[in-house]
């Protein structure tokens, strides 16, 4: 789902270039990733080497997995990343 206009995200595979068919934003975005995680370190759940400063806008990071709508029709990858993204989540709720 589009974080910036709520609508389904309709891209089988996101690149840096993407964006929105609906409102024309950038996709490939911090705000858009499964491991966005505001307060974490540098925002993200993922060891990132480097501030993103602007969340919104695209970005080279090499982690990025599309953040999508649970039931949505992201495909096994996006299956998947949702998965890994939770077994993340719950691992970090444990240690803190």
């Amino acid at each position: 789902m589009c974080m910036k206009c709520g609508k389904p995200i309709t891209q089988e595979t996101v690149t840096r270039s993407s964006t929105c068919d609906y409102c024309g934003s950038d996709l490939h975005s911090c705000v858009n990733c499964t491991f966005y995680a505001p307060g974490s370190h540098y925002d993200c759940h993922e060891s990132v080497d480097e501030l993103v400063r602007e969340k919104e806008k695209a970005n080279f990071c090499g982690f990025f997995a599309i953040k999508r709508a649970p039931g949505s029709s992201g495909g096994s990858a996006g299956v998947q990343n949702e998965k890994a993204a939770k077994a993340r989540d719950a691992f970090a709720a444990l240690f803190g």
